[in-house]
C-alpha cells in the first residue's frame, strides 16, 4: 500500500537534510548482493549518507519542488514481482522494431516480451552483470538520483556495437514501470550504450507505466562514442498521469563522433531529465532537439549541460514547450566552453508556447565561455498563439479549436522531423488535440 510520510517527519528532516526518511526507507530495501558492482554500490551508499532530496534553495531545482514525491512510501521494485502480458504490450510498440525491440518491466529484463531476432550480431546486448564496474562510474555526473539508481545497481542492459557496423533497423527499449492500485513503486532502470569506432545505431527510449498506482521510474542511460562513430538518440517518456519521472542521459563523445538527441515527453505528474554531456575530443559534433507537452497540472523539468573540452566542436540545441491549463515547464540549458576548445561553434535556443493563462514557463538559456576563439549565441522566447492566424483559418472553414491544434502542432512539428517513427506525429497530434 501507498503510505505518506508524516508531515512532522520531511519538516524535521529540512535541516539535516531533506527527503532523509524518504531515502532511508528506499535504502533498507537493497538487498546485500556479492556481484562484480558491490564496490560500486557501497561507494553510492556512502555518497548517499551525505546527499539528501535536493530542494527549491538549490540553484538546480529551483522551480522544482519534491515535496510530493518524498510523501509517498515507495516499495523497491523487484525482478518477477511484477508481470506482463504480450498482448498488452501491441499499442506500444512501433512497426518500425518488430524484431529489435527488448522490454524492461520495472528495471528487470524480461526477455519473454522481448524480440531481438532482427538485430545482426555485430551489435552485442548482454545483462549489465557483465559490464566492466570502472566504465560506470567515469560517465554519469553525480547527484542524489544517480546515486540512487547505482547503489541499487543490479539488472540493466549493456549495448555494445563493433566498430564499422551500421544498424539499420531502430533498437527499441521499451521500459515499463508497473504499479497497482494502491501501491508506490521505485524502479531503477540503467543502460550502458558504446558505439565502437565509425559505427552507427538508432536507439530509441521509451518510458511508460502500466496500472492504477503510483509508478516513480528513476532512470540512467550512459553512452560512450568512439571515433567517428554515430548515434541518433530517441527519448519518449509517455507514463500515466500519476507517475514521477527521473531520467539522467550522460554521453561522453570522441573525435568525428555525431550524437542526435530528440526527447519528447508528455506523460507523468512530475518529469526531470537531467542531461550531461561532454565533448572530450576534437571535432564532435552535438545535435540536441527537446519538446515538451504539458496540460492539467503537469511539471516538467529539463537540465542539460553541455561542455566542450575540445578544439573545433559544434554544437545546436532547440528546445521546445507547449503548456496548457495550469501546468509548468522548466528549462535549464547550460553551455561550457572550456579554453582548450578553440574554434567552437555552439547555438541554443528555447521557444515556449503558453495555451492558457495559467500556463507557466521557467527558462534559463545560459553560456560560460573560456575561449577566445569561438562562435556562440543563444536565447529564448515565450509567446501565445496569435489571434490573426487563428482568424485567419477559421474565415477559411476551420473551427477555431481545430485552428488552435493546427498551429500548436506546426509548433511542435520541427522537432518531430528525422524521428524514425511513422506513427508518432499522429500520437503528437492526439496528445494536442485532447483535453
Amino acid at each position: 500500500m501507498s503510505a505518506a510520510v508524516p508531515k512532522s517527519s520531511v519538516r524535521e528532516s529540512d535541516a539535516s537534510g531533506f527527503g532523509r526518511p524518504f531515502l532511508e526507507h528506499i535504502l533498507r530495501q537493497i538487498p546485500e548482493v556479492e556481484d562484480p558492482h558491490t564496490t560500486l554500490r557501497q561507494q553510492a551508499r556512502a555518497q548517499l549518507a551525505e546527499l539528501g532530496i535536493p530542494t527549491p534553495r538549490e540553484e538546480d531545482w529551483k522551480y522544482s519542488d519534491l515535496s510530493p514525491l518524498v510523501a509517498h512510501t515507495f516499495r523497491l521494485a523487484g525482478p518477477g514481482q511484477a508481470t506482463l502480458e504480450k498482448a498488452v504490450l501491441e499499442p506500444w510498440l512501433w512497426p518500425e522494431s518488430r524484431h529489435s525491440y527488448a522490454v524492461f518491466v520495472n528495471g528487470y529484463f524480461a526477455p519473454h516480451l522481448s524480440d531481438l531476432s532482427g538485430l545482426p550480431s555485430a551489435l552485442r546486448i548482454a545483462p549489465l552483470s557483465q559490464s566492466a564496474p570502472g566504465w560506470l562510474q567515469t560517465i554519469v555526473k553525480l547527484d542524489v538520483f544517480s546515486a540512487l539508481n547505482t547503489a541499487h545497481l543490479g539488472d540493466g542492459i549493456q549495448i555494445e556495437l563493433l566498430p564499422q557496423q551500421e544498424v539499420l533497423p531502430p533498437l527499441h527499449l521499451l521500459w515499463i514501470t508497473v504499479a497497482s492500485e494502491g501501491e508506490a513503486v521505485l524502479a531503477q532502470p540503467r543502460c550502458l550504450v558504446a558505439l565502437q569506432a565509425h559505427s552507427s545505431l538508432t536507439l530509441i527510449e521509451d518510458h511508460l507505466s502500466w496500472g492504477a498506482g503510483i509508478p516513480f521510474g528513476n532512470a540512467v542511460t550512459e553512452i560512450a562514442l568512439a571515433e567517428g562513430s554515430r548515434l541518433h538518440h530517441v527519448i519518449l517518456q509517455r507514463q500515466g498521469s500519476q507517475a514521477f519521472h527521473i531520467n539522467q542521459t550522460a554521453v561522453r563523445q570522441g573525435r568525428h563522433s555525431h550524437y542526435r538527441l530528440q526527447a519528447i515527453q508528455w506523460g507523468s505528474q512530475f518529469s526531470r531529465h537531467n542531461l550531461e554531456l561532454a565533448q572530450v575530443e576534437p571535432q564532435a559534433y552535438t545535435h540536441l532537439q527537446g519538446l515538451t507537452l504539458l496540460k492539467g497540472s503537469q511539471h516538467s523539468d529539463t537540465h542539460s549541460r553541455l561542455v566542450h573540452q575540445a578544439p573545433h566542436g559544434s554544437s545546436r540545441q532547440l528546445h521546445k514547450c507547449i503548456v496548457d491549463e495550469a501546468a509548468r515547464a522548466v528549462f535549464s540549458g547550460r553551455i561550457l566552453v572550456s579554453q582548450a576548445a578553440q574554434l567552437t561553434d555552439a547555438a541554443q535556443t528555447n521557444r515556449n508556447l503558453l495555451l492558457s493563462p495559467k500556463a507557466r514557463v521557467d527558462t534559463q538559456p545560459q553560456l560560460e565561455i573560456f575561449a577566445d576563439n569561438v562562435k556562440c549565441a543563444h536565447g529564448a522566447t515565450v509567446s501565445q498563439l496569435e489571434a490573426e492566424e487563428i482568424f485567419y483559418l477559421q474565415s477559411r472553414g476551420i473551427p477555431q479549436a481545430q485552428a488552435r491544434q493546427l498551429l500548436t502542432y506546426a509548433f511542435a512539428a520541427e522537432i518531430l522531423e528525422g524521428i524514425p517513427l511513422a506513427q508518432l506525429p499522429s500520437q503528437v497530434a492526439q496528445r494536442l488535440g485532447s483535453g
